[in-house]
């Protein structure tokens, strides 16, 4: 009989950054096995800024535990583990973190079950950052995450998750001092052309967009061109680019499926019921049962000129508090509304992430056998 791949999913409540109880507990009970595990991604509570150092933390303290249990360096850990983070847990949202394991299983498949594959770039120089260099690198980390998952159609991937560099106040000055070209030299301001080159990678890897149509021009600009699957994010505690690709295989096994919708606002809570639904195989008017939603991946965005439904809101206004942690703040709300549990992993910036005023969100559910 042919072995097949059956994927995990569990929730890790985290108290602090620092906080490894909930891994703990599940290795101590046997729920989870250390050698199991491919991937975490989390919410920390940072500003989710350039300076959010409570992402790199939160992998520092993971790490550590880990590799007491695997017997190998912490460096050793995140290669073989990729850890995707978050910052900002504004209003409802719960620190947390999702963990993946991948484990051999024999029973027959019963229809097409959640399936996960890992690329990784190499590491990108300063000035490659929100260029073609990163959209094509992406592009081919896609591409193997997507022949590891053994998803042989690209409509049974619901769920692309990047995690990318910015640029780094260092990393601005090596480029500076080597005369290299970057597309901006303020940190934060690189985000958007950090998220919109991962974002287009994973658009043209899975056909989305035509290759003719890029060029360094249209990135973070011309938002046209998006894919409907991604969820981006960028910050300092890395180089490279990982992604963690997630679909519907007939070649995994287990009791989970994935979904995904279009949050056409960040009030749209028919969107959130019907990525849920999409995942479920039932129609978008059918009941939740909240207790079938294992996780919820999804992307906050100001609405378009700061209207929603035709009121002004303060999002893209207000000098005290960026307009990202408005969003995730109010989706978050919105989710938990529906899901009841506010360990919602939900990131900002929606740079190529479908249309302009809208969001992807991803569903992970638990189905019948």
């Amino acid at each position: 009989m042919e072995t097949m791949m059956r994927i995990g999913v569990h929730k890790l409540s985290m108290g602090n950054p620092g906080d490894v109880s909930a891994l703990e507990a599940l290795i101590a009970d046997g729920t989870v096995k250390p050698e199991e595990i491919t991937a975490l991604i989390g919410k920390t509570e940072g500003n989710g800024g350039a300076n959010d150092f409570t992402r790199g933390f939160a992998t520092q303290s993971l790490a550590l535990a880990l590799s007491a249990h695997l017997g190998i360096t912490p460096d050793a850990v995140t290669k073989r583990i990729a850890f995707v983070w978050s910052g900002g847990t504004e209003g409802v949202l719960s620190p947390h973190a999702t963990l993946f394991t991948r484990s051999p299983d024999s029973t027959p498949p019963s229809g097409k079950r959640l399936s996960m594959g890992i690329g990784i770039t190499r590491d990108l120089l300063p000035e490659e950052v929100g260029t073609m260099v990163e959209v094509e690198a992406v592009a081919e980390a896609v591409k193997a995450a997507l022949a590891e998952a053994e998803i042989s159609d690209p409509a049974d991937v619901h769920y692309v998750q990047v995690k990318g560099p910015l640029l780094t106040p260092a990393a601005v000055q090596d480029a500076t001092k080597r005369g290299a070209k970057l597309v901006t030299a303020d940190p934060n301001g690189s985000k958007p052309y950090a998220r919109g080159a991962t974002a287009l990678g994973v658009a043209l890897a899975l056909g989305e967009v035509d290759e003719g149509a890029l060029n360094d021009a249209v990135i973070a600009r011309a938002m046209d061109l998006y894919t409907l699957v991604a969820n981006t994010s960028a910050g300092g505690e890395l180089k490279n680019c990982e992604v963690l690709l997630f679909g519907n295989s007939d070649k995994a096994t287990g009791d989970l499926k994935i979904g995904h919708g279009v949050l056409r606002s960040v009030i749209d809570a028919a969107g959130v019921r019907a990525a849920v639904c999409d995942a479920l195989g039932v129609g978008e008017d059918a009941s939740i049962d909240p207790s079938l939603v294992k996780a919820i991946f999804a992307k906050a965005e100001a609405p378009v000129g700061g209207l929603l439904n035709g009121q002004r809101t303060t999002m893209l206004s207000d000098a005290d508090i960026n307009y990202e942690r408005h969003a995730r703040a109010a989706l978050g709300a919105v989710i938990a509304s529906v899901t009841g549990d506010p360990r919602i992993f939900v990131s900002g910036g929606t740079e190529h992430q479908c249309k302009p005023g809208e969001a992807p969100i991803a569903a992970i559910v638990s189905v019948p056998n």
